[in-house]
């Protein structure tokens, strides 16, 4: 895959090429990948996203797959277990949150019948394609990112800023932020 124009963040590391080629910005309508996301984008702050893409197959292993319902469940002898596991980032913090926002997420797939359609509402079910031609122009946070948040927190969500959830947004394409220069810009913009 050399010689391809991409965004300039996902440098040479292999992990992070193949998956700002095969992943980033793809719309993402499956409940679980959005939980998955939720959980690794919120266990990123303050970190490198390279870190967690790094581990990212040891928290598919901690956490059950990402099974929503059986994250649900987890108690303190779970998030024990957790804590002790080196392949994870071990917060507390951050522990406790993705349990409390598997929980979250359970009512929200009740109330809308799935976290997809809550969460792609906000942007009437079609991506925000944007513009940028360079990586200074982009933002971490937005208007957008700021109301989804503010209605997860409503709803008892927690570690979900913002800039957690525009980085979710732009991982599950709900918004296109590939360069235009990018050779994924063009093909995630013409296949929706």
């Amino acid at each position: 895959m050399t010689g391809l124009n991409r965004c300039p963040w996902c440098g040479t590391d292999e992990l992070y090429v193949r998956y700002h080629d095969e992943e980033w910005g793809i719309p993402v309508h499956d409940d679980k990948k959005h939980f998955e996301f939720l959980v690794l984008e919120s266990a990123q702050a303050g970190l490198s996203w390279l870190t967690i893409l790094r581990k990212r197959e040891n928290y598919r292993k901690a956490y059950d797959g990402f099974d929503v319902e059986k994250v649900a469940r987890y108690d303190e002898n779970k998030i024990n277990e957790l804590l002790q596991n080196s392949g994870i980032i071990r917060n507390r913090r951050k522990i406790e949150a993705s349990i409390n926002n598997a929980r979250q997420f359970l009512k929200v797939q009740k109330e809308f019948g799935s976290f997809d359609n809550y969460i792609w509402s906000f942007v009437d079910y079609k991506p925000v394609v944007n513009c940028w031609e360079n990586i200074h122009q982009l933002p971490a946070r937005s208007e957008l990112s700021d109301r989804v948040s503010k209605d997860l927190k409503s709803r008892g969500f927690k570690f979900l800023g913002s800039t957690i959830i525009y980085a979710h947004l732009q991982a599950t394409g709900l918004i296109n932020d590939h360069l235009v220069s990018c050779f994924r810009y063009n093909e995630i913009k013409t296949s929706l």
